[in-house]
């Protein structure tokens, strides 16, 4: 007895998914298989570029029989002339495209008259061909004396037409049968010719990937960025775009070209896409720099080598030059190279500079190295607050007046102190200056003679400490913010205003620049403004200003860790091509090891310094007090008066004070001073109404 077991529907459906199941996972797997093999990738490029040899040369074919038959050519010239305003080209253009039509017409006309004559001419043509022949025939009769011999031609040329049609009866199938073949060979020949398949299917000699820069790659690349208006005008050129382009130069690691832009299309529209202008170039991001030129409706591509831009431009100048010099008035400091591969140098003469960047990408290498050529110079004298305080700076032990390093609230308040000292020495220098009745400014003479007129470079690195610093001084204001009370950032805006006409300068280095951590007032007072990469657009424009950024420089486009140590600069100072606001630029490294290297040397130039960690000050002055002491309860007090009041007061301070610096002092509060019978006065209720002001500006501070 045998059991037959019976399977339910449910069971039946459940075994024929599993079976289809297995199929398919057997059906992918031979296709996974498949894909990695080596000969079926081979083959499968090979049927892809052949395919493409046909269709596109069969499209190119079409074209010029479409060409040669219509005015579709002189229509694609007009639009290209009318995009690039040219309307003189244009008139010649349209005068062009009647002739052809009407040369056309007439051939067109010629032929229906061919028509209508063709049988009357096929009759004479017939007619007389049949009389030479008979003529020719009663010739060799006569001379061979046979009559037969009247029908000789006539039946040579019959048997001519009869072997010319066996003939063509024979080759006309095989004809028929490769007539296609043929086409399809000639139309593969035009497309090889071309590279008209995918760059992925190409032979490896034939793909672009990598290879040099010719008008059409850039003007294939622009075409298919994705804008309808550039596309249609670009295919609407008779010369197929070629008259967008300028020359391509080749420039440093890569070659510069401009594009003009056809109407409709703006310069605003090409920087948005140039990851995608970088991949239709065949290059990455980084290595396609996009500015603006003074040409309206132009932008200038510099598109670099293949990996140049990762690889290293060498070491400092510096180094390789042992008896390397500096002059703080007419020499420039080797920085780096631009992306032409030209070395830099940078004029750091009365110059203010700021160089910004996120973290860790090589802002304090970056501003070493100016200060590092600037100490060859033995004039100068440096005073440097390093608020990271890892030892970025200590080689300048011995070098430097005061050299203040750390991150707390304490070293931030010595850093202040050290910044408020250049602004009271800026002070003891303009009136130095006016007494001397010199009218050229403090020329090079005079600081490497008179030492008050020394250069002094104030240096504070990681300033966004500082800005950022919420402790307050015995006088209750603060040492950070951006408010009128903000010590750091009063001197420093007071030092950008009148500093660099008697050699004070401050330079400055912070990180991820926002409106927080560096206000807008004390970034604009800067006249070189560098940056390293950073996150986004809007802080490009905090670091460098808006009209840069506009004009293409694009720090925020600098990849992060392997860019480091490249500039975007703008400003005075530093070469810049005709009509850019700014220039890229890859600076040397000098290692913190090199560094000492090159401050020994500098110090072997140098009179011996004993630096200092902060500058003892005595007890800060309250300048707006004082006037008020010396003013009193009097209405008015003549300026001179007040002047030999706050010198007897305080002499050491206020020796050295003119009118102009006390009309300074209320203009710090929307003050100023009146006159009486022609002389200049200070008013009471001024010096009291400059008292509440500052009151309420502490008490908002609190």
């Amino acid at each position: 007895m045998s059991l037959t077991l019976i399977k339910t529907p449910e069971e039946t459906t459940d075994t024929a998914t599993k079976q289809r199941e297995r199929r398919r996972t057997r059906y992918r797997r031979i296709a996974r298989s498949a894909l990695h093999d080596d000969r079926v990738r081979t083959a499968s490029r090979l049927a892809v570029r052949h395919a493409s040899y046909i269709t596109g040369g069969g499209r190119i074919v079409g074209r010029r029989v479409w060409d040669s038959r219509s005015s579709s050519r002189y229509e694609r010239m007009i639009r290209a002339a009318e995009a690039a305003g040219l309307l003189d080209e244009v008139k010649e253009w349209e005068t062009r495209g009647e002739q052809f039509r009407a040369a056309r017409h007439r051939r067109r006309l010629d032929m229906l008259q061919m028509m209508v004559q063709a049988p009357k001419a096929l009759a004479l043509a017939t007619a007389t061909g049949t009389g030479l022949l008979l003529m020719l025939g009663i010739l060799i009769a006569w001379g061979t004396g046979d009559v037969r011999d009247v029908l000789t031609p006539i039946e040579t040329v019959v048997d001519l037409v009869r072997w010319l049609s066996l003939i063509a009866g024979i080759v006309w199938d095989p004809f028929l049968f490769a007539a296609p073949w043929i086409g399809l060979a000639a139309m593969w020949a035009v497309g090889q010719h071309q590279h008209t398949a995918p760059q992925w299917a190409l032979p490896a000699s034939a793909r672009s990937f990598g290879d040099a820069i010719t008008p059409s790659i850039v003007v294939v690349a622009f075409r298919d960025l994705g804008i309808s208006a550039l596309r249609k005008a670009i295919e609407g050129m008779g010369d197929v775009g070629a008259a967008m382009l300028s020359g391509i130069k080749i420039a440093g690691c890569g070659v510069e070209v401009d594009v003009t832009l056809p109407t409709g299309v703006s310069t605003e529209e090409i920087q948005n896409r140039r990851r995608k202008l970088a991949e239709n170039l065949n290059r990455h991001e980084h290595e396609v720099f996009i500015t603006i030129p003074p040409q309206p409706r132009t932008v200038r591509l510099w598109i670099a080598d293949s990996g140049a831009l990762d690889e290293p431009i060498g070491p400092s100048p510096l180094m390789a030059e042992e008896d390397a010099t500096a002059d703080y008035y007419t020499g420039s400091a080797p920085w780096g190279q631009n992306l032409r591969g030209d070395a830099v140098g940078v004029s750091v003469f009365q110059r203010h500079i700021l160089i910004t960047g996120l973290s860790n990408q090589g802002k304090t290498a970056a501003l070493r190295a100016l200060a590092l050529w600037l100490a060859l110079d033995p004039t100068v004298d440096f005073y440097i607050a390093d608020l990271k305080g890892v030892g970025d700076w200590r080689g300048f032990l011995g070098l430097a007046q005061v050299l203040i390093q750390g991150p707390t609230d304490d070293h931030v308040a010595q850093a202040t102190d050290m910044v408020e000292w250049g602004v009271d020495e800026m002070q003891k220098r303009i009136a130095l200056l006016e007494e001397s009745g010199a009218t050229d400014g403090v020329t090079r003479e005079m600081a490497r003679t008179d030492p008050r007129f020394k250069p002094i470079v104030l240096i504070v690195d990681e300033a966004q400490v500082a800005y950022g610093c919420g402790a307050k001084s015995l006088d209750g204001r603060p040492y950070g913010g951006a408010k009128a009370t903000s010590r750091y950032f009063q001197a420093v805006k007071k030092i950008h205003d009148q500093g660099r006409a008697v050699n004070v300068t401050i330079w400055e280095g912070t990180q991820d620049p926002t409106d927080e951590n560096l206000p807008k007032r004390s970034r604009e007072g800067n006249h070189i403004r560098g940056s390293l990469v950073l996150g986004t657009e809007s802080q490009a424009k905090m670091a460098l200003g808006e009209a840069p950024v506009d004009a293409g420089a694009a720090p925020h486009k600098l990849r992060r860790g392997l860019d480091r140590g490249t500039l975007v600069v703008a400003g005075e100072g530093i070469p810049l091509e005709a009509g850019q606001s700014s220039v890229t630029v890859r600076t040397h490294f000098i290692s913190g090891e090199d560094a000492v290297v090159l401050t020994d040397r500098a110090k072997a130039r140098r009179e011996s310094v004993a630096t200092v960690h902060k500058l003892e000050i005595v007890a800060p002055v309250d300048h707006l007090a004082d006037l008020a002491a010396v003013v009193g309860r009097e209405k008015r007090v003549r300026t001179t008066e007040v002047l030999h009041r706050l010198k007897a007061r305080n002499h050491a301070v206020y020796e050295h004070w003119t009118g102009a610096r006390l009309k300074a002092l209320l203009a710090e509060y929307d003050e100023e001073p009146g006159t009486l019978d022609g002389y200049p006065v200070v008013k009471l209720e001024s010096v009291e109404r400059a008292l509440e002001r500052r009151a309420e500006e502490l008490a908002e501070a609190q």
